[in-house]
């Protein structure tokens, strides 16, 4: 990828990791938690500010620290640790807004030739998952690594 990230923290599980955004706003901890849905093998990417009173993560703050792309960058190598440990897992991945469901799939674009290097990657589109494309309208993704 070719952003710069900012070192992360795992938990044991690797179902877990925490961060610090730094930018013009000060630092700000950010939390990625990898929650297995109902069906097997499928992981849901939760993503947010952490809630320093509850210590959740919420996904409603619009921290606007001028750090978007090195965020998601971050991000994305949670998805490599995360598969590191859990190979054959899919990742769910949907903004909790359109806006952002957009900016994850701007994110996806600009480096769609390094990520299928890697990964699957598929969009939900009116019910129906589709192999990812850029200029195309997402609702969310599915992410798979590459059995090499």
């Amino acid at each position: 990828m070719k952003y710069d990230r900012y070192d992360f923290i795992v938990g044991d599980s690797f179902m877990f990791y925490e961060f610090e955004s730094d930018g013009p706003k000060g630092k700000v901890t950010k939390l990625i938690h990898y929650t297995e849905m109902e069906l097997k093998g499928f992981y849901n990417l939760g993503f947010g500010d952490k809630d320093h009173k509850s210590g959740e993560i919420d996904d409603t703050i619009i921290t606007d620290n001028g750090d978007s792309q090195k965020i998601l960058a971050t991000v994305a190598y949670t998805v490599y640790s995360f598969t590191d440990k859990y190979p054959n897992s899919w990742i769910y991945a949907k903004g909790s807004t359109k806006a952002r469901t957009r900016l994850y799939r701007m994110g996806i674009s600009n480096n769609l030739d390094f990520i299928v290097q890697d990964f699957e990657i598929h969009g939900l589109k009116n019910d129906s998952w589709f192999k990812f494309e850029r200029n195309v309208d997402y609702e969310a993704f599915l992410i798979k690594k590459k059995i090499q």
